[in-house]
C-alpha cells in the first residue's frame, strides 16, 4: 500500500463487496480489530465491541445529521441531473454551491417542483454555482429534495437489481444519535451503534460524548495528488462542546482511553487538541488533512469503516494504523468478504 491509495488489484476486488444496504440489526455488522502493538488482526461482530473497551474509556461520536441535499433536476431534453447542494451562497437562498456531473456553465435545468435553475460558473474547488428562480427554503427542500446516498451505493443497488433509493434511507442513512442537520454525507462509523449496544457500553462504565462536524465536500473530495502535502482540505464546520472537552480531559488525566468514532470525530478532536493532547471547547472551520506521518494528539483508539481508495478518510486511517498493517487488514477484508464503504462493516484500531 502506498501512502495515498490501495493497489489496483485490491480496488478491483472491493467492487463486488460494496454494501448496498445496512446490516440489520446494525450491530450485527462485522468488526475487524487491529492491534497496532502486536500487529494482530481479529474478526468479530460489532456487538462484541464491549470486549475491547474498559470502564472509563470514552467514545467520541459525531451527532451531525444528514439533510436533504440531493435535488433532482432535468435538462430540456428530459435527461436527469442530480444536484448535491452544499450551501447557500447568499441569504436569499436563491444562489447555491452544488456538486453535479457533466454540467456546463450557462446550462439551464428544471428542478423537481418546477423551479428553473441556471449554472453560473465552476468554482475553484470543483463545485458549481447555481442560481434558482425561487428560494430553496426548508419547506421546498423537505418536499422536493432527497437524502444524498453516495453514488457507489446507488451503483451497487443497480447491479443487485434493487431500487435505487427508498424511504427507508431517510432513517437508514443516519446514526441513531444524529441531531443537528448540516452534513451532506453521513458519519458512517456511527451506523453500527444500536440503543441496546450503547446501553451495554454505558452499563460497563464506558462514557459517550458528542462533537459535531458537518461533513461536506472536504471529507469525500478525492485526493488526486501523488504527494499528499499538496492536497487542500476544504473546510467543514465543527464544534466541541465544553462538557465534551471536560470529560475527555478528565479521562486523559486519569489514564483512560479516548476512542474516536469515525474520521469526522477524529478531525474534530485533532482540530481542537493542543500539543499535550488536551482538548479545548469551541467552534471552528476544520481544515486539517491527516495523512501518514501525522502525530495524533487526542485519540488513543479509532473506530472506522472500510474506505474508498484515494480518499481523505483512507489517508487518515493509514496514518493511525500504519500503512503495512492497514494494507494487511484490507487484504484480509477482501479475502473474508467484508462489506465495504458507507453501509459496510467496521474496523477498530487499538
Amino acid at each position: 500500500m502506498t501512502g495515498h491509495s490501495l493497489p489496483e488489484f485490491l480496488t478491483l476486488a472491493i467492487e463486488p463487496l460494496i454494501a448496498a444496504k445496512p446490516a440489520e440489526p446494525r450491530d450485527s455488522s462485522r468488526l475487524m480489530v487491529l492491534d497496532r502493538k502486536s500487529g494482530t488482526i481479529t474478526h468479530k461482530a460489532f456487538r462484541d465491541l464491549p470486549e475491547f473497551l474498559a470502564p472509563s474509556d470514552v467514545l467520541v461520536l459525531n451527532r451531525s445529521r444528514v439533510w436533504k441535499a440531493r435535488l433532482p433536476t432535468a435538462r430540456p431534453t428530459g435527461a436527469k441531473v442530480d444536484l448535491l447542494l452544499m450551501k447557500p451562497a447568499e441569504p436569499g437562498l436563491k444562489t447555491w454551491k452544488a456538486l453535479a456531473r457533466k454540467v456546463r456553465p450557462g446550462e439551464k435545468l428544471v428542478c423537481r417542483g418546477g423551479v428553473p435553475a441556471q449554472c453560473l460558473r465552476r468554482e475553484p474547488d470543483g463545485s458549481f454555482l447555481f442560481e434558482f428562480s425561487a428560494a430553496l427554503d426548508p419547506v421546498y427542500l423537505e418536499k422536493n429534495a432527497e437524502v444524498p446516498l453516495p453514488w457507489y451505493i446507488l451503483r451497487a443497488r443497480k447491479k443487485a437489481g434493487l431500487s435505487p433509493a427508498t424511504g427507508e434511507d431517510e432513517r437508514g442513512y443516519q446514526t441513531i444519535f444524529a441531531g443537528e442537520p448540516g452534513s451532506i454525507a453521513a458519519p458512517t462509523a456511527g451506523f453500527h451503534f444500536t440503543p441496546g449496544l450503547l446501553e451495554r457500553l454505558q452499563a460497563n462504565g464506558v462514557k459517550a460524548v458528542y462533537v459535531t462536524l458537518h461533513i461536506g465536500w472536504g471529507t469525500f473530495k478525492p485526493v488526486r495528488n501523488g504527494n499528499p502535502k499538496r492536497h487542500v482540505m476544504l473546510s467543514e464546520d465543527c464544534c466541541v462542546p465544553g462538557e465534551t472537552a471536560a470529560v475527555i480531559n478528565a479521562a486523559k488525566k486519569n489514564g483512560s482511553r479516548i476512542i474516536a468514532v469515525g474520521t469526522s470525530s477524529m478531525r474534530a478532536l485533532e482540530t481542537f487538541a493542543g500539543e499535550d493532547g488536551r482538548v479545548f471547547p469551541g467552534a471552528a472551520k476544520a481544515e486539517l488533512f491527516i495523512y501518514p506521518g501525522y502525530r495524533f494528539r487526542a485519540a488513543d483508539a479509532f473506530c472506522t469503516n472500510l474506505h474508498v481508495p484515494s480518499s481523505a478518510p483512507l489517508y487518515m486511517t493509514a496514518a493511525f494504523a500504519g500503512r503495512e498493517l492497514l494494507f494487511d487488514a484490507y487484504t484480509r477484508a477482501v479475502e473474508n468478504k467484508y462489506r465495504f464503504y458507507s453501509y459496510g462493516d467496521a474496523m477498530l484500531i487499538l
